[in-house]
């Protein structure tokens, strides 16, 4: 056999042997990004700083690697699709469009992906974060998918693909029978994308009605557990979905008895939409997460039964399925505390600042004005070489030896640990729960604070915990 062909096959074994092998040929130095990343079956790129350049070498050896189980590319760039103009406006000169948003790079990554995708065994998650796909390249990975053999996990999250582009993944997703876990967060989905969703699981349905039929031919009982299909679906953050959204799926969930999990956070749902998916689980009883928070139009007590009503399904096996951290809102994002900067002067290589600490915003009364400057009041300290003055190490010895009582100055820790409340929050606290919350603040509030803390038993710091 020719020695080129044999170093080709070789290295198809090994994925970062191969890319370095293509450096080589290419002149260039292999990434330190890549092996960072990079483990023995599985590869983590975040690849906002890879140049047009560096992309040849990395894309043919994933082209033709048979040995990945996991690839996952991502891109921290936010494209601002759902900020306003404004936002738009002050962050664009900012901001420094990465080197996988043209056009031909996005195309050549898909092909690569949908080559790997055709040529291996192994491959069982993929995840494209954050990249700016057209219909051009959805359709070059949907190819890919329906080729798929071995592959379980699809993940799209903060992919603007829109309700049309979601049409064109599920024309492969629907048929293929490897795929369990599908991940549109982000995805700028309407109502037409969860239609377009729910109509795959009415296909599938039916065709594992099909299946569940053959196998319980001659008194046999099918296991529902191994069919093929999807079992968990994750929509967060699509806030156009809504109430027609929620009964696209509820219609789908009354008779479903395959899927297990379905996340609809941040997805813009009423009383409405959650009333219509409590009524689909009065006769679903596989669904073992169905995840309706962060919509604050749906109220407290209809959301704490629709969670129970899904425990309850849940409750009799240890599930696989678990339910998802809740993202953080935007809100509390913004509302972080800025750091107080002094700036000393400018000159040729920039400003010169000091930040100093937490900036308060705390106005002073009228009334407090003159309670709250007497006690942050102190003497200024004398200079050396007057009469009185003392270095404050003899000062400190003297005050041990002495037995003096500590100043006001001393006693301000104290103050600022026994002084300030210590509020606990629950999200959807119930009310046995917020009065425990109460009784918390007022034992932070007395003075022996050393003394309450170490009565605490197991049990209660326990229910703390929780």
């Amino acid at each position: 056999m020719i020695e080129s062909v044999k170093l080709r096959r070789r290295c198809m074994l090994d994925f970062y042997s191969h890319y370095e092998h293509l450096c080589e040929l290419q002149g260039s130095l292999p990434l330190k990004a890549v092996k960072a990343n990079i483990t023995r079956d599985a590869i983590d790129l975040i690849v906002d700083h890879i140049k047009a350049t560096d992309w040849a070498p990395l894309l043919n050896a994933l082209r033709h690697n048979k040995t990945l189980t996991s690839i996952r590319i991502s891109s921290l760039h936010q494209h601002g699709l759902e900020e306003s103009g404004v936002e738009r406006y002050k962050t664009y000169f900012r901001r420094r469009i990465p080197a996988t948003l043209p056009k031909d790079l996005t195309g050549q990554l898909c092909k690569a992906v949908k080559g790997c995708l055709s040529i291996s065994d192994v491959l069982k998650n993929l995840e494209l974060q954050g990249l700016l796909l057209r219909e051009r390249d959805l359709a070059l990975l949907t190819k890919g998918l329906a080729a798929a053999s071995s592959l379980e996990s699809v993940s799209l999250a903060h992919c603007p693909i829109g309700d049309g582009g979601l049409e064109t993944i599920c024309q492969s997703i629907k048929n293929t029978a490897t795929i369990r876990f599908v991940n549109f967060t982000a995805c700028s989905l309407t109502w037409r994308g969860a239609e377009h969703i729910a109509n795959v699981l009415k296909h599938q349905a039916i065709r594992r009605h099909g299946e569940a039929w053959a196998e319980s031919l001659r008194y046999r009982r099918p296991d529902l557990e191994y069919m093929t299909g999807l079992r968990r679906i994750t929509l967060n953050c699509n806030m156009l979905l809504g109430d027609r959204g929620a009964s696209a799926f509820a219609d789908c969930l009354g008779e479903d008895l395959w899927l297990k999990a379905l996340d609809l956070q941040q997805c813009g749902i009423s009383n409405e939409g959650a009333r219509s998916l409590l009524d689909a689980l009065q006769t679903n009883t596989t669904l073992v997460v169905l995840d309706i928070r962060k919509n604050p139009l749906i109220g407290h007590t209809l959301m704490k039964n629709i969670i129970e009503r899904v425990l309850k399904n849940g409750k009799s096996t240890d599930s696989e399925f678990k339910w998802l951290l809740s993202p953080p809102s935007r809100d509390a994002l913004k509302n972080k505390p800025k750091k107080r900067t002094i700036v000393l002067g400018s000159g040729r290589k920039g400003k010169a600042t000091i930040r100093i600490g937490l900036s308060s915003k705390k106005s002073v009364s009228p009334g407090k004005k003159n309670s709250t400057v007497r006690e942050s009041y102190s003497p200024k300290p004398l200079p050396p070489g007057t009469r009185g003055f003392l270095p404050w190490r003899t000062a400190e010895r003297a005050k041990r030896c002495r037995g003096r009582t500590v100043d006001c100055a001393g006693e301000l820790p104290v103050k600022i640990q026994t002084g300030v409340p210590v509020k606990v929050t629950l999200e959807s606290a119930s009310a046995s729960e917020t009065e425990d919350t109460e009784d918390l603040e007022d034992v932070m509030q007395q003075p022996d604070l050393a003394k309450s803390l170490d009565k605490t038993d197991v049990a209660q710091y326990q229910q703390l915990e929780v």
